[in-house]
């Protein structure tokens, strides 16, 4: 797919969710002591409530993708998942909880990070997922698919937040090419956040990131807030851009 295509049907996919996951840095979310765990499709409808839920709480977690005709998680995935690799699946070690479904999880992560019930926009309702699983179809009709790839010593390390067009394609490839990766949201904590990097579309001033928050991190360390950003430990590569991104993980991970 050429690249403005690419982001067209990744901005379409993101408005047929209304752009949820796109707000995070909630002050009042807890953040949990041990990295939660998710075995997850990038083009699964329930998965998608579940990663924007993710989103909106701040939380961040390890992704183990599970694409169809995948292998490489299907021996660690808890025995109390179905046979579906539609099916997301949530270990969270602080609980000790293993949760199975957008249904289960998404109250689960609101109610024990955010102490209050989750909004009737991300609940597994059937509007929901009808518009979750429409967004799917529109960025690949015919679904993700595992490719043979080589697999990393270490687990990759991804920037983004759920509804952003040029992360998107980023996730899908780690999840066709089967690639562990540590996933840390950056969602927008303010309006002065919209817009691309530098200039700000309505903080066309000096921009300042909400102090204390992992964007501000982000920002003291390279000077603005883009995503996708990752993180190669395996090869000590560091990179912005999602076309730079995806030549890189087919030059070094697709086999």
């Amino acid at each position: 797919m050429n690249r403005p295509l690419d982001l067209l049907t990744s901005g379409i996919a993101s408005s047929l969710r209304l752009w949820r996951g796109t707000w995070g840095d909630r002050p009042a979310a807890k953040t949990p002591k041990q990295l939660l765990a998710l075995y997850d499709r990038e083009d699964g409808a329930e998965c998608r409530l579940v990663r924007e839920a993710l989103t909106e709480l701040n939380l961040d977690a390890m992704v183990y993708p599970c694409p169809a005709g995948g292998q490489r998680f299907a021996a660690q995935r808890p025995a109390t998942a179905p046979d579906n690799s539609d099916a997301p699946v949530l270990v969270d070690p602080n609980s000790k909880q293993t949760l199975v479904g957008a249904a289960t999880i998404v109250p689960y992560l609101f109610e024990r990070y955010l102490d209050r019930d989750v909004p009737l926009a991300m609940r597994a309702s059937l509007p929901n997922l009808l518009a979750a699983r429409l967004a799917g179809l529109v960025r690949s009709p015919l679904g993700l698919s595992a490719r043979p790839s080589i697999a990393p010593e270490q687990p990759l390390v991804l920037y983004s937040f759920e509804s952003s067009p040029y992360s998107r394609p980023v996730r899908e490839r780690l999840c066709e090419l089967e690639l562990p990766y540590q996933l840390i949201n950056l969602g927008k904590g303010q309006w002065s956040d919209m817009g691309p990097s530098a200039p700000r579309v309505l903080a066309p001033a000096r921009y300042k990131p909400v102090p204390g928050t992992k964007r501000d991190a982000f920002f003291q360390r390279h000077g603005k807030v883009q995503v996708p950003y990752l993180i190669d430990p395996n090869h000590g590569v560091e990179m912005f851009e999602s076309q730079a991104i995806l030549a890189y993980l087919e030059r070094t991970y697709a086999a």
